[in-house]
């Protein structure tokens, strides 16, 4: 009988950690990173700054999720370096990990790795606004 009980307690535990891991996570709220991407400039930018073949910047940048229903996630992020609130979407996949996104010239591919710190991968392509091509992953926090 006592192995009977301990066997319930022990299935009950475990049907407890498999829900508890089926959670969507809630990501609203801001979240801070330091940011050093990579930034190739074509010879047709608009910014003479970047009129250099590759620059490596390093700036602080915020991502503020405004809402979210389920998987779907929306927001702005801002950096340093501009002072622009860019539209962003998200949609979380069935893992509860991984995040895929797009903002207006670009895409996001970010990794859950804790309940408040995520690894932010972006990437956009010559064809966006700036005529540049940005690579850059980091991580980022939530600010508390």
């Amino acid at each position: 009988m006592r192995h009977l009980v301990f066997a319930l307690a022990l299935l009950g535990a475990a049907a407890t950690s498999t829900r508890a891991q089926d959670a969507i996570p809630d990501l609203k709220g801001t979240w801070k990173g330091e940011i050093d991407r990579l930034r190739h400039a074509s010879p047709s930018s608009r910014n003479a700054n970047d009129r250099r073949s590759a620059a490596r910047a390093r700036h602080r940048g915020d991502s503020t999720v405004e809402g979210q229903e389920g998987r779907l996630a929306w927001g702005r992020s801002s950096s340093a370096v501009a002072d622009t609130k860019e539209p962003f979407a998200w949609a979380i996949a069935s893992d509860n990990k991984t995040i895929v996104g797009a903002d207006m010239d670009g895409y996001f591919r970010i990794t859950l790795v804790g309940p408040d710190r995520m690894e932010k991968c972006y990437a956009h392509n010559g064809t966006s606004q700036s005529r540049s091509i940005v690579a850059t992953c980091y991580t980022m926090d939530r600010v508390k």
